[in-house]
């Protein structure tokens, strides 16, 4: 099958009054805890993990984290903290130093999908919420990632989910009808956010939910 052969949807009203959905020809995923496991915590191997907490917490890395994935700069960011908590530079340092340790390799079945996915003939594309500086690690970690037609990096864009502009710029960039395409995240705000224009979306929790999900919208993939 090629990607010009849409795979039907079977769940789709027949009634002609009721017109079927598009068939599903494109998946777009996420990458992070959805084809590779992200463990923030990775870097600090001996350091306890309620230290490290505190050391989050205080620097406010979950902000910090979407400054680096919407395209700010880690030497931006570093000037940043040095400013406000000098004594926490070198723990921030640490993770971006380190970084490859945080990524701790493929989501279980996630590879057996994706490879499954293209031998179905469908497109598929990758829109990451990721640092433009460490994105280099991402495929050795997880070589399902290769499989991609292309990928939106969103610190190459200069913004990052959940913000609409890099749906629509995924849309035109990769040329799908998001009508006929599902996006996979495991954030239910991304998510959404891609629902809101026009994708068909799924909340990843698991490979196992997610073929469900894909069986669901008319994809054969097997259970």
């Amino acid at each position: 099958m090629s990607s010009a052969d849409p795979v039907t949807d079977p769940t789709s009203p027949t009634d002609p009054t009721h017109p079927a959905s598009p068939a599903i020809d494109t998946v777009v995923y996420d990458f992070g805890n959805v084809l590779i496991g992200w463990d923030p915590f990775g870097p600090y191997p001996d350091r306890p993990q309620a230290e490290i907490e505190a050391f989050f917490e205080a620097v406010d890395f979950g902000s910090i984290n979407h400054a680096a994935d919407a395209g700010t700069p880690y030497a931006v960011l570093l000037e940043r903290v040095e400013r406000t908590r000098p004594d926490l530079v070198a723990d921030l340092r640490r993770y971006v130093e380190h970084y490859e340790m945080s990524l701790t390799g493929p989501i279980e079945g996630s590879a057996e999908l994706v490879a499954e996915l293209k031998g179905l003939g469908l497109r598929l594309y990758g829109l990451t919420n990721w640092q433009a500086e460490t994105f280099h690690s991402a495929e050795p970690a997880a070589p399902a990632i290769g499989l991609m037609d292309d990928v939106i990096v969103s610190g190459r864009e200069g913004m990052a989910k959940p913000d609409r502009r890099i749906f629509e710029l995924a849309i035109e960039r990769f040329g799908v009808d998001p009508s006929r395409a599902v996006f996979v995240d495991d954030k239910a705000v991304n998510v959404d956010a891609a629902r809101g224009v026009g994708f068909r979306g799924v909340v990843f929790t698991s490979t196992d939910a997610l073929r469900k999900d894909l069986r669901a919208l008319g994809l054969p993939v097997a259970e």
